[in-house]
């Protein structure tokens, strides 16, 4: 019997232990699921007699080491700054480990020892990063494969609330880490190059430099830069690419009233408020706002902002409960992010019963024969239920069907890497297409970068 060792019950790991229970028995595979809450795995494993829960702390070192050695694979759905000492003890016991984030310098540097070892470190084979690098490879390849030259490439992704659940005015809910949505794109200035010229966007004008695309039979939607699409160019072997752009997507509308937040500094992560957690839902919006010895809180937002009180933004606000008095934030030394992430759990959490949708759409120009063309490769999949999100299923399906993979030695190439190559992303991509992880491809004329369907 095989074992599997997966680190982390959280939220992405539910379709994963789903698909390897249901591998199991013809796979000849034992799963022992590890995470700080013994009760959280242990619901995960559905009292399936091939799995074992177990409480585990990454920071104890023996039972870490403990647990990796009995393994012949180890999946780490840990933060992305955990991994690093899990990666030591995988090289240490010598064996592989897949994760689905970003691969960090730290664990760049592992690379020589990883193949010394003759490992597969599989990393960023998630969603986004992993879908996104599998699909869009398949067809830079293909291109390629046939004498093409890529011009462009534009890549967005994003976690957005089935047409069936949403019932906000934002037409948004949280389908992941609610803290990384509140913080997305802070840090440093998204920069891209479009038609041969870097561009930069620092954050406070991020969200109002939007593009939009359309995905039949589901509408428009708006798509802001991510933070560096530049760092993929040589990756993804585009560095004569006259346009690379990666981007997130969200429902038109949605990024202009983010950029409220924004402007009044309650994304900000910098400091604490006092007297946070007995603070008010008002009193918390008030305290962004100038004093005024009669004006009202409201009154006084909307003239910040500059919106009537007959405009839909105004409308969003105040579906928020932002002028609420009776409710309290009741986080002690809280800064700003971390209470407006609070105060969008109430309206943006998943019921039940919701369902998600992740949207990712390609737009790759090429020039081929002397002719140039374009391939527009679209994908949304829908969860089922708060559960098994069709977040968790395009971010945990991938890391599981790779490690078996892995196990079975389909993947053999080592060292620490990304899934950019034919052993990894074809069989992976075939498989997830039983998901309903469906990429549809429609071939055109070349448009190029068009900058009319940017808003100023």
């Amino acid at each position: 019997m095989r074992n599997i060792f997966i680190i982390g019950a959280g939220r992405s790991a539910s379709s994963l232990i789903e698909y390897l229970l249901n591998k199991s028995e013809s796979e000849d595979l034992h799963l022992t699921i590890g995470d700080l809450s013994a009760e959280l795995a242990l619901k995960k494993t559905k009292g399936h007699p091939r799995a074992t829960a177990i409480a585990f702390d990454i920071f104890n070192e023996q039972q870490r080491k403990e647990e990796i050695s009995k393994a012949d694979i180890v999946i780490s759905m840990l933060p992305a700054h955990l991994h690093f000492e899990v990666a030591k003890d995988c090289i240490n016991y010598k064996k592989h480990m897949v994760t689905a984030s970003y691969i960090s310098p730290a664990m760049q540097e592992l690379d020589p020892l990883v193949k010394e070892n003759n490992l597969v470190f599989m990393n960023e084979i998630g969603l986004d990063p992993g879908i996104d690098h599998m699909s869009a490879m398949k067809i830079i390849d293909e291109i390629r494969s046939e004498g093409g030259k890529i011009l462009l490439f534009e890549s967005f992704c994003g976690g957005l609330v089935a047409p069936e659940s949403d019932n906000n005015l934002w037409n948004y809910k949280f389908t992941w880490n609610p803290r990384n949505v509140v913080l997305a794109g802070q840090g440093g200035a998204a920069k891209f190059i479009q038609e041969g010229n870097y561009k930069y966007i620092p954050y406070n004008k991020l969200f109002r430099r939007t593009e939009f695309m359309e995905v039949e039979g589901y509408g428009r939607f708006e798509g802001y830069a991510n933070r560096d699409s530049l760092k993929y160019r040589s990756i993804y072997g585009l560095d004569d690419a006259l346009t690379l752009y990666r981007g997130t997507l969200r429902r038109v509308g949605f990024s202009k009233s983010w950029n409220m937040f924004i402007q009044l500094g309650m994304t900000d992560d910098t400091y604490t408020i006092e007297n946070s957690e007995t603070m008010s839902y008002r009193e918390f919006t008030n305290s962004f706002l100038p004093y005024h010895p009669t004006d009202s809180v409201e009154l006084k937002l909307r003239h910040i902002l500059k919106i009537d009180q007959d405009d839909i933004q105004w409308d969003k606000l105040v579906e928020l409960d932002l002028f609420n008095p009776k409710k309290i934030i009741g986080l002690h030394n809280a800064t700003p992010a971390q209470i407006l992430e609070k105060i969008l759990s109430d309206s943006w959490t998943l019921s039940p019963n919701d369902k998600d949708m992740i949207v990712m759409y390609h737009k790759i120009g090429y020039e081929l024969n002397g002719q140039k063309k374009q391939i527009d490769a679209t994908m949304v999949c829908t969860g089922e239920d708060q559960t098994y999100t069709a977040m968790a299923k395009t971010v945990g399906l991938p890391v599981a069907i790779a490690a078996l993979q892995i196990l079975n030695k389909n993947i053999t190439t080592p060292g620490v890497q990304l899934p950019l190559n034919k052993e990894v992303y074809l069989p992976i991509l075939k498989e997830l297409e039983g998901f309903g992880v469906v990429f549809h491809e429609k071939t055109g004329s070349y448009m190029g970068y068009n900058p009319n369907n940017v808003a100023s």
